[in-house]
């Protein structure tokens, strides 16, 4: 499921909040301090010990961690043969370092993928698992074979645990407009793209919105990347009652967005819990961020948009019948998301979802919902269809405004 994707009661919600207080305690204290002392056989862990053994032409390789200013002149002080021996020798590393340059981490995640597919196909038939493991393994290999048909453009990938992917459609070095779709709860490598219900899912939303956008701004060369680089919350637990996930993301996403190339404005769409990371990483991003759109959100762990801490514009819309609307906007000790972002007081241009049926349908083609999105990421504000009765919408907007 992706971001909220299914109905559950009132009640339900409110018991989850009333038990968090203890289980977060039990969570962030003693047992995970206990497991972060293990040594990680992930694969990306690995790859990172072994980038940090790593030389070439017998100086040690810049720390993973460095800004991504310094890792691009790293970069561009290497022949085009050092790079890709590097892609070569550590992808997993290479794929998803900032800074790194981008078709090289295209390449990079490519090669991260074939390891990945392989070491599935080999699982599926290995004796030692259960049946239920080594189907487990057949979908991990289909879904990595499905990420590397054709000439996908994957920004980043890492198949540990239940795995984090980027990918983008369209010339992200050529842009004159960036758009990141930043999903919700449930959100992983496997549910990164869907058949059924494909609107849903990352890959939809973020293919969906480059279409609009292609149709709403012929002439603005634009770029969408579907981001689930982050942890997302499993389910409606704990985590996705409190903001520690957000928090973590939102570091993830401020680097990457510090990170993209040129200097083009990025509008960022978030969905459901993504909307609470959005929130997080408001202040910290950079100034190029210059919309931050939510849709179906359970708050944004702020009173108010003036809160923020952003000079972005800061839009919001929901569906009628999204069953969100039911979630407690509250914020005791931690616990939700704070204020409703389409509440009159909250102070967001408050758009029509029109079309969009239920917590899932904002990116469905045709519908008034994407239409908005659209006209957000080729900034076309004048454009945009406000909720009726939300005078804030349009203050201050002109064709003026548009890139």
């Amino acid at each position: 499921m992706t971001s909220f994707d299914s109905s559950p009661t009132l009640n339900v919600w409110r018991a989850l909040l009333a038990l968090a207080v203890v289980f977060v305690m039990l969570g962030t204290s003693g047992w995970t301090a206990v497991r972060g002392h293990q040594v990680s056989t992930e694969p990306r862990a690995v790859a990172l010990a072994a980038w940090a053994k790593g030389t070439l032409d017998g100086e040690k390789l810049p720390a993973p961690d460095t800004s991504a200013r310094r890792m691009a002149r790293f970069f561009a002080s290497l022949t085009a043969t050092e790079r890709t021996d590097l892609a070569r020798r550590y992808p997993l590393v290479v794929g998803n370092l900032n800074g790194a340059p981008i078709p090289l981490r295209y390449e990079a995640n490519r090669l991260a993928l074939v390891e990945a597919r392989d070491t599935e196909r080999a699982r599926m038939h290995d004796a030692r698992l259960t049946p239920d493991g080594r189907q487990g393994a057949g979908r991990r290999m289909h879904r990595y074979e499905s990420l590397l048909d054709g000439d996908r453009q994957i920004l980043a990938f890492d198949p540990s645990d239940s795995g984090r992917v980027a990918e983008v459609f369209g010339d992200l070095e050529h842009a004159e407009r960036i758009s990141m779709v930043v999903p919700g709860v449930d959100t992983n490598v496997m549910t990164f793209e869907k058949t059924s219900r494909k609107y849903s899912a990352p890959v939809g939303m973020a293919q969906s919105l480059y279409a609009a956008e292609r149709a709403a701004g012929p002439r603005t060369r634009t770029a969408v990347i579907a981001w689930a680089d982050y942890t997302t919350p499993a389910g409606l637990g704990i985590d996705s009652a409190i903001g520690r996930l957000a928090e973590d993301g939102a570091v993830r996403l401020d680097k990457l967005v510090r990170a993209l190339p040129g200097n083009a404005p990025v509008s960022l769409f978030c969905h459901s819990y993504g909307s609470v990371l959005c929130g997080v990483a408001a202040h910290r991003l950079p100034p190029r961020v210059v919309d931050i759109a939510v849709a179906g959100s359970p708050g944004m762990r702020t009173q108010s948009a003036s809160h923020l801490g952003t000079s972005a514009r800061v839009w919001a819309m929901r569906d009628r019948d999204d069953w969100i609307e039911d979630v407690p906007h509250l914020d005791v000790a931690g616990l939700g998301h704070g204020a409703d972002p389409v509440s009159s007081g909250f102070g967001a241009r408050v758009l029509s979802a029109a079309g969009a049926v239920g917590h899932a349908g904002y990116f469905e083609p045709g519908t008034q919902s994407l239409a908005n999105f659209a006209a957000i990421g080729v900034g076309s504000y004048d454009s945009v269809s406000c909720l009726k009765g939300n005078s804030a919408c349009q203050r201050g907007i002109s064709g003026a405004d548009a890139a």
